[in-house]
């Protein structure tokens, strides 16, 4: 019996171990997809918090983007999208959280801000519980945040916007089978006006690039045709809130 039990642990702690003890980023293993986006300088740092470097290569940047991804997914799966703003002259840090879940630190943009944003304007995202978290940072540091991207997320229930003078990017997918879309509609109330963007036949795991996702709807465009969709609503709401 206690054989068997100490295999049956085994087994158990092999098939969490990757949750547990998720692996480094891997800069530029999923996220070049042209040759503008190969002019990014994409570094793995710590100041003193972990993170996916992202900047421009031939540029000063005077926008910092603070992305928290998703639950259980690596920064690495967001880096397509720094690598692509890049060229709009957008830095982006992408915090490496424990397990990585922003839940366990949402509070990580702080040193983030403090080390690369001087003398820019602050944009806080995320996607889904990264989202969430993104949202709940700019609740309470307002002061520091000049805009919120919120991909496939909302605010949670303690966290109330309504009443900041905050630019907000609501960003949806039209199949996405993982985002409760009620919970989200409620936290409409929690959030300063804004118009939600909606990519058409898009579900919820193309905002990162990771893979399909349990539970999530299924797509009727390509991922390719979503992430450039996102990046243009990105581009043209970064521009009009630079100014």
């Amino acid at each position: 019996m206690r054989t068997a039990l100490l295999l049956a642990a085994g087994v158990l702690l092999g098939s969490l171990w990757p949750v547990l003890r998720p692996a480094a980023p891997v800069p530029g293993q999923d996220a070049v997809t042209s040759p503008q986006s190969l002019a990014a300088q994409v570094t793995l740092e710590q100041v003193p918090v972990p993170f996916l470097h992202i900047r421009p290569a031939a540029m000063e940047a005077h926008t910092l983007l603070v992305l928290y991804p998703g639950g259980l997914v690596s920064p690495q799966a967001y880096e397509w999208l720094g690598r692509a703003l890049a060229a709009d002259g957008i830095e982006t840090a992408i915090p490496v959280f424990p397990l990585n879940l922003a839940v366990t630190g949402a509070e990580r943009a702080g040193p983030l801000i403090e080390a690369l944003g001087s003398g820019k304007r602050v944009i806080l995202a995320g996607h889904s519980l990264g989202g969430a978290m993104a949202a709940q940072y700019a609740a309470r540091h307002p002061e520091t945040v000049g805009g919120l991207l919120l991909l496939a997320a909302y605010p949670p229930g303690g966290s109330d916007l309504s009443a900041l003078d905050l630019p907000v990017l609501d960003v949806l997918a039209e199949h996405d089978g993982v985002l409760n879309r009620q919970k989200w509609q409620d936290a409409q109330a929690r959030l300063p006006a804004h118009t939600p963007v909606q990519l058409g036949g898009a579900v919820h795991a193309f905002f990162g690039r990771y893979g399909p996702q349990r539970g999530d709807g299924t797509p009727t465009v390509s991922r390719a045709q979503a992430e450039a969709e996102l990046l243009d609503a990105v581009r043209s709401w970064l521009a009009e809130v630079s100014h």
